[in-house]
């Protein structure tokens, strides 16, 4: 477990320089410093920043201050800052617009009592979640009415974990454990007893499981057709079993 911390002023900047912190937070109540951004870039430290309460434009410009005092990395978070927050206002769609219009990664800084958005967050893109933890929310403090307790936290981290895992990669067609299932696709099967040279139609043909017989897509080809050969129910359609035109 890194720590690392937020710091108000360049005071706090130095004490955190001394205990050689890796990374340092910019606050959403900062996000307006502009001296204390550029100082903070300057140090040349990872910075995580906070966007609650900036508008574009005010992203824009904290933002270029990291980048004009030399900062290399950066990373936002998304953040609605009210504690907590409610769901309807965390307004998550902003993560992928702000790694577009940025192209640095994108967090969530979620003050919500819901497990259930930093999931989201990350669904939409987010690689990194702030969320408060406490040991119980009945014991006072200020952070206490927003915070996860370590069961809620736990599921969370679950939650997360499970989709990045599901998020998976741009594929398509049967993976591995789907071949087995390929079987149960459908395909057409004669489904009444047929003798030489009958006709084959839209009764006695059809697309069932599974799928041993040809593709649904050439029931054109099978209806009108005569059968070369006496047919029994439930045999799968072959080209071998078709005959000429009727």
């Amino acid at each position: 477990m890194d720590l690392f911390s937020t710091p108000y002023d360049f005071t706090a900047l130095d004490f955190l320089m001394d205990m050689d912190v890796p990374v340092i937070k910019i606050a959403s109540f900062e996000n307006v410093d502009i001296p204390l951004i550029r100082k903070i870039a300057e140090t040349g430290k990872p910075i995580i920043m906070s966007t609650g309460m900036a508008t574009l434009a005010e992203i824009d410009e904290a933002v270029q201050a990291v980048r004009d005092a030399g900062g290399t990395q950066l990373s936002l978070l998304k953040c609605t800052s009210s504690y907590p927050a409610p769901p309807d206002e965390m307004n998550l769609r902003a993560i992928p617009h702000l790694e577009q219009s940025y192209g640095v990664p994108i967090g969530l800084s979620d003050h919500t009592l819901s497990t259930s958005v930093p999931v989201a967050a990350v669904a939409l893109g987010a690689c990194i979640i702030e969320k408060h933890l406490t040991i119980s929310r009945d014991e006072p403090g200020p952070d206490s009415g927003f915070s996860l307790e370590p069961h809620e936290f736990k599921a969370m981290v679950d939650g997360i974990r499970a989709t990045e895992q599901a998020l998976g990669s741009v594929r398509y067609g049967p993976n591995k454990r789907e071949a087995h299932s390929v079987a149960f696709r459908r395909s057409l099967f004669v489904v009444e007893d047929m003798k030489e040279g009958d006709t084959f139609n839209d009764k006695n043909v059809r697309s069932i499981r599974p799928s041993n017989g040809l593709h649904p897509r050439h029931i054109g080809d099978v209806i009108g057709r005569t059968a070369s050969g006496d047919i029994e129910r439930g045999t799968p359609v072959s080209w071998k079993l078709l005959g000429g035109a009727s």
